[in-house]
């Protein structure tokens, strides 16, 4: 794409979620590096909304609370506006990109938004009613604020499009499966961040046989040879495999006809239960916090993480059988990277796998958090899935590649 001469292309991530509007706004620097300018986020939307901001050397630029009527992605994006003017002096914006969390079958890769598009989007929502419409909102209001520069739309289901056909499968009829019904897998835009990362981290694990334990308000498990997805605990929606904030993970499906048909409860209270009230929350009656609930005294949050590390080690289990064996575990996302209690619980239910945890190491944060000796060892490996956006889009819209 043309542009003025002394003026150096610049890409925009946005990230949307129901509360918040994350951002980072990268520059292609010396026309080999894509190199990131500000990050930060609008949070609070709705109830008390706050733009936070740091340089890409992480000092502060801005941390300010915003007027209430703040409250939705448009909002955000014209409470961004003055901040990435500013940053993009002798700059021009190329491109935008967008996390959309789910691209069913059709989309397999990074895709510039069209109506049509954009159409086809739409009718996945229900599939990630917490995320999708968010996501899609961002782009429509990216859209309408930016007209005329390509939004590019950047799936987390795609890491995982090459799943061999047994774990896509879902044991359904064949005239069902051909309506969509598959194993999808999400957090791929995370695990590829890793699965690039590992090769200059890690590099005597990163061509063998690794979990990835991406572990936040989300949570999920990655299982990869040689780089690749070969399987993950989440599936035809972000509601299956391990317990997270709000969402139960993996559940017997006689329990949502029971709710239905049993305690009569409508579609539209169901899917609240299950998307926005279960899991940490629903057992702890507490927080969906692991940061709370580790610091509560209260028998319910003990339980709360209990059941967590219990689903996460027997995941782990799961995945290394898929594998047939472990060559390395990675540890990332909110949890993952910030509570060394909860990677120390989960090594050591691991142990009989060959990690042996290095407790100073990982109280430290790593990036090894195993000894030496260690068969198999653990590591903890920060994410960042708007990197991998503005790669994406730097490639699809014919930019030099990012680094």
């Amino acid at each position: 794409m043309a542009r003025s001469a002394g003026e150096a292309p610049a890409i925009l991530v946005l990230n949307a979620g129901s509360s918040s509007l994350k951002f980072a706004l990268y520059r292609l620097h010396d026309a080999r590096r894509w190199h990131v300018r500000t990050r930060g986020q609008v949070e609070g939307l709705g109830t008390a909304p706050r733009l936070i901001a740091r340089d890409g050397d992480g000092s502060l630029l801005a941390d300010e609370r915003l007027e209430p009527r703040v409250s939705g992605i448009l909002d955000a994006l014209d409470a961004l506006a003055g901040l990435l003017a500013a940053k993009l002096d002798g700059e021009r914006l190329l491109g935008v990109g967008h996390r959309v969390v789910h691209g069913g079958t059709r989309f397999a890769g990074p895709t510039v938004v069209t109506p049509e598009v954009l159409a086809q989007l739409r009718a996945l929502e229900p599939l990630a009613p917490l995320h999708q419409p968010h996501n899609l909102d961002a782009i429509e209001a990216a859209l309408a604020r930016m007209p005329g520069i390509p939004q590019v739309a950047c799936f987390d289901t795609s890491f995982h499009r090459d799943l061999p056909p047994v774990a896509k499968l879902v044991p359904l009829p064949e005239e069902l499966r051909r309506q969509g019904l598959q194993r999808y897998g999400f957090h791929g835009l995370s695990y590829e961040y890793i699965a690039g990362a590992l090769a200059g981290v890690a590099p005597q694990i990163a061509a063998g046989r690794v979990i990835i334990a991406h572990l936040g308000s989300g949570a999920s498990l990655c299982a990869m040879r040689g780089g690749r997805s070969v399987d993950s605990t989440l599936g035809f929606t972000a509601l299956d495999g391990l317990c997270m904030g709000t969402r139960p993970g993996s559940l017997d499906p006689g329990i949502v006809l029971y709710l239905f048909q049993g305690l009569g409860m409508p579609a539209a209270a169901v899917e609240d239960l299950l998307y926005r009230r279960s899991g940490l929350l629903g057992i702890s009656g507490v927080s969906s916090d692991m940061r709370e609930l580790l610091g509560s005294d209260a028998p319910a949050a003990r339980l709360a993480v209990d059941y967590f590390v219990y689903r996460v080690t027997r995941e782990i289990g799961a995945l290394t059988a898929v594998l047939g064996g472990l060559d390395g575990l990675v540890f990332t996302a909110g949890i993952g990277e910030n509570s060394a209690v909860i990677r120390e619980r989960v090594c050591h239910a691991s142990a009989w796998l060959g990690l042996a945890l290095d407790r100073e190491a990982n109280a430290q944060g790593g990036p090894r958090i195993t000894r030496a000796e260690s068969p198999v060892p653990a590591w903890v490996i920060p994410t960042d899935e708007e990197r991998v956006i503005a790669r994406h889009t730097a490639r699809l819209l014919g930019l030099t590649e990012a680094a």
